[in-house]
């Protein structure tokens, strides 16, 4: 480790020079020489650190997201060509170059952070050696060595000798429940990060190598860093602790309000945007703009969450526009359904007006006097329709005199002009005569 840390000696000085500036400040309010001014002193350049590689980790979940997406298209790849492993690179990187995505993006935050953690490593072994380095003199050498954090020395480490320990002016038990505390905090915290990376903002929709290898880097991670903490440093122990924190409550931001799409995060983050919409007819938030704009525009493409995220806005009588705005709609709204087609909906202004009656089931008299009644007509209109009937001797089911009537009483004719009431229309069959 010293080897390493060596390597990154060049911005020793930067990382020197920020902790003693955070030391002046909290050395006012705690005092010079306590472990609150110089932990606290260690804490603020993480959060510095983290805040300028704030672009590089939106950068990192765009290119995790995409690589996500492309995780179809490489297994086909790999299936391929899986006997050539030339032509199988060739074209993994024409893949990577058609979608403009780096598969190096993912790693940009932990490369970036790399060279600092090693610096503070360093400057943290220097104090612990009692040599000066950067800008740490030898009064501020003197101060840092004395500063404990819960009775351990910045600069001590699990693996010390009870000797060197005893230097510090500590107790080597101390030095190991502390530092055995902080390793389990900085373990779980990278285990529970990961998974809560795993079980809520993955696409469910799609199983691909790359979940699994998630999913085992969640339980190799944790131990890695329970083998390597006990050679870190208290100090550096804080560094990379805060550094677990941090990134668990910036995930958890993300995964709140910017999820992936298909994901567990996605189905919760769309419900509630979903009451937000309703209760107030619109969004307010750019971001929650830019999420509603992306479902309109995949159309067909939506997933199972987005399909109910637009039909829950429809059947409120909303409408969501290309520009990611929602408006109340006047007419019919297309809606996908989860099997992928597209039904008719009306929306508020076509649901306020009253649905149309069906008409009236007319009389079998109605029918055969005048025909279908007239839309609006009351029954009190129909009547001078029947009068004409009502005053008639015939029957109202009796054929109409004409001169077709001596035809229709010949024997043996099978049809006749106009069927009588109960009996079957057109051709009527003979009767066959009965044997005697």
């Amino acid at each position: 480790m010293d080897t390493i840390a060596s390597l990154f000696s060049f911005i020793t000085w930067p990382v020197s020079w920020v902790i003693v500036q955070f030391h002046k400040v909290y050395g006012a309010i705690f005092g010079p020489d306590t472990g609150w001014a110089w932990g606290l002193s260690i804490v603020s350049l993480v959060v510095l650190i983290r805040i300028c590689l704030i672009p590089l980790f939106v950068k990192q979940i765009k290119a995790t997201r995409a690589m996500q997406t492309l995780q179809p298209e490489m297994k086909k790849i790999q299936e391929r060509y899986k006997n050539d492993k030339q032509r199988q690179s060739e074209e993994m990187m024409k893949l990577y170059k058609e979608s403009g995505t780096n598969p190096l993006s993912s790693c940009l935050p932990i490369l970036a952070q790399s060279p600092f953690f090693f610096a503070l490593y360093h400057v943290l072994n220097a104090i612990a050696t009692g040599k000066t380095i950067g800008v740490i003199n030898e009064s501020l050498l003197a101060s840092a060595r004395q500063a404990h954090i819960v009775g351990a020395p910045l600069a001590a480490k699990f693996t010390d000798s009870a000797d060197k320990v005893a230097a510090l002016g500590a107790s080597l038990t101390d030095v190991r429940v502390v530092t055995a505390v902080m390793i389990v905090m900085m373990s779980a915290s990278q285990f529970y990060t990961q998974r809560q990376l795993m079980t809520k903002n993955v696409d469910t929709t799609v199983k691909t190598p790359f979940m699994q290898q998630q999913k085992m880097l969640m339980y190799v991670f944790p131990v890695m860093f329970a083998v390597f903490g006990i050679n870190f440093p208290v100090g550096v122990l804080v560094y990379w602790l805060t550094t677990n924190v941090w990134t668990m409550g910036q995930q958890m931001y993300v995964i709140h309000n910017n999820p992936t799409p298909g994901s567990k995060a996605q189905a919760a983050y769309l419900e509630r945007l979903t009451k937000h919409v309703t209760s107030h007819g619109k969004v307010r938030r750019r971001s929650e703009k830019a999420i509603v704009k992306a479902i309109v525009i995949k159309g067909r493409d939506r997933n199972e969450f987005e399909r109910k995220f637009i039909n829950g806005l429809s059947k409120a009588g909303l409408v969501a526009q290309a520009d990611g705005t929602v408006v109340k709609g006047e007419g019919a709204v297309v809606v996908q359904t989860e099997d992928g087609t597209t039904t008719t909906t009306t929306t508020t202004a076509a649901a306020a007006t009253p649905r149309r009656q069906q008409p009236r089931r007319q009389s079998k008299a109605q029918r055969q006097s005048g025909g279908p009644k007239p839309a609006g007509a009351t029954d009190a209109e129909q009547v001078p329709q029947t009068t004409s009937l009502s005053k008639s001797d015939e029957p109202q089911d009796a054929p109409p005199a004409a001169a077709d009537k001596g035809a229709a009483a010949k024997p043996g004719n099978g049809t006749r002009s106009r069927a009588q009431s109960g009996q079957r229309k057109g051709p009527q069959r003979p009767k066959s005569p009965s044997k005697k």
